[in-house]
């Protein structure tokens, strides 16, 4: 399977490693890759699947913008801050936070999940879950994203993870079973909180029922949540 293929379709910005693309600035001063201040990244399929939602929607930019790379780094930094009490979410630009140590667990692609897998296809399964979770996606729109999976050109292998992540329901349950390490928790949760809008009901109890089954201590998954919060002030400044 190419995975890093599968990443970038998935994510719609080239980013399956997380490298910083050529910037221009934003509005407001803000660094953003190109694609996103023209808007070209929006069609990666996390971002059609995640909709016009606002929170949702940043948080997709921030997902595009910075990867797989970025979510082991926000994780990574949310996990140090909870170790020595340090606040998070206070930078100003999380998604340039520095990639974690290689020995840290927080690489992602160097991860194996609970059944031996690259640990990136269970993130980006847990993003797609967890976008579902508020029940918006209809009958129409499944339509739409099965016809944007065939037209990407992936083999039948990465075209059948996707018809398979996308189809599943959004269980809190199947997200959190690939984890095998504390760091792989944080990582699931911290995707899945980008993926969701925190002040919809649905989502809330999506991500507080993901949480529970990660059995994730209650100090962490404040400083995941400010860090989440904190990228998309990033991308939507």
């Amino acid at each position: 399977m190419n995975i890093e293929r599968l990443l970038q379709e998935a994510l719609g910005s080239g980013q399956a490693r997380g490298q910083k693309p050529e910037q221009t600035r934003g509005q407001g001063g803000s660094a953003l890759p190109g694609g996103l201040a023209g808007g070209a990244a929006a069609g990666g399929l996390v971002a059609l699947l995640l909709g016009s939602k606002k929170a949702r929607k940043l948080g997709g930019k921030a997902l595009s913008y910075g990867g797989m790379a970025a979510v082991g780094g926000l994780a990574y930094k949310a996990w140090r801050d909870w170790q020595q009490n340090r606040p998070s979410g206070t930078e100003a630009e999380p998604l340039h936070l520095p990639p974690p140590p290689a020995d840290s667990g927080f690489d992602m692609a160097q991860e194996r999940d609970s059944a031996g897998q690259d640990f990136r296809l269970a993130v980006l399964r847990a993003m797609i879950l967890a976008a579902k979770s508020d029940g918006h996606i209809d009958g129409a729109e499944h339509g739409r994203i099965r016809d944007r999976i065939e037209a990407l050109g992936l083999g039948a292998e990465e075209k059948a993870t996707l018809f398979d992540s996308f189809a599943a329901p959004a269980d809190p349950a199947e997200a959190a079973r690939p984890a095998r390490t504390d760091a792989q928790r944080a990582e699931l949760y911290l995707a899945s909180a980008l993926a969701v809008d925190p002040d919809t009901p649905d989502e809330r109890r999506y991500l507080d029922d993901l949480a529970r089954h990660l059995a994730l201590p209650e100090g962490l998954r404040g400083h995941l949540d400010l860090e989440a919060e904190a990228a998309r002030r990033q991308v939507g400044a």
